[in-house]
């Protein structure tokens, strides 16, 4: 009985470590140093690409609240660069930022930069929203679909002849 009882607690004190690691992943994401996600991972490399409580992987968040470095470390060991939450990719997180390093990053590593959100939001939709034209210019080199209309039926062009800006509006033409 005794070796039993000492089975389940083993084997519950695991999972709420495991847990509680992978909760730690999140923090280390929005505010901590490469050194510390670079031990983290090393302990723990299956939580590179959980979500957490609200659906958001560690690179989101990193890229989100523009932790660079640790978005860009967790990027080169393999983080999944089209993880999409119900609120977007990490491509869309860097984009409503103003993430311009990031974006960039990511869209060299391939990110699908015609994912879209629970919306139909994309990238480009957001980068015009946000009247990010660098970003756009890349977008658009990168294959992102002009024609695309979000779930209130609008396409990037629109957002941009709503929002005035001359500039955008003629890089959308």
């Amino acid at each position: 009985m005794h070796i039993k009882s000492l089975f389940i607690v083993l084997f519950f004190s695991t999972i709420s470590s495991y847990s509680q690691s992978v909760t730690d992943i999140y923090d280390i994401a929005r505010k901590g140093t490469v050194d510390e996600m670079r031990v983290f991972y090393a302990k723990y490399p299956a939580s590179l690409n959980t979500l957490n409580a609200e659906g958001f992987s560690a690179l989101v968040l990193a890229t989100y609240r523009q932790n660079n470095a640790v978005a860009q470390f967790l990027i080169e060991n393999g983080a999944n660069i089209n993880e999409n939450s119900t609120m977007g990719s990490p491509l869309m997180a860097a984009i409503v930022k103003g993430n311009n390093e990031i974006a960039r990053l990511l869209m060299q590593q391939k990110a699908d930069v015609n994912s879209t959100d629970s919306n139909g939001t994309t990238a480009l939709i957001y980068a015009v929203q946000f009247g990010n034209s660098d970003i756009i210019s890349v977008l658009l080199k990168n294959g992102a679909d002009k024609k695309h209309k979000d779930k209130q039926g609008k396409t990037a062009f629109e957002y941009a002849v709503f929002s005035g800006n001359e500039k955008i509006i003629n890089q959308l033409k």
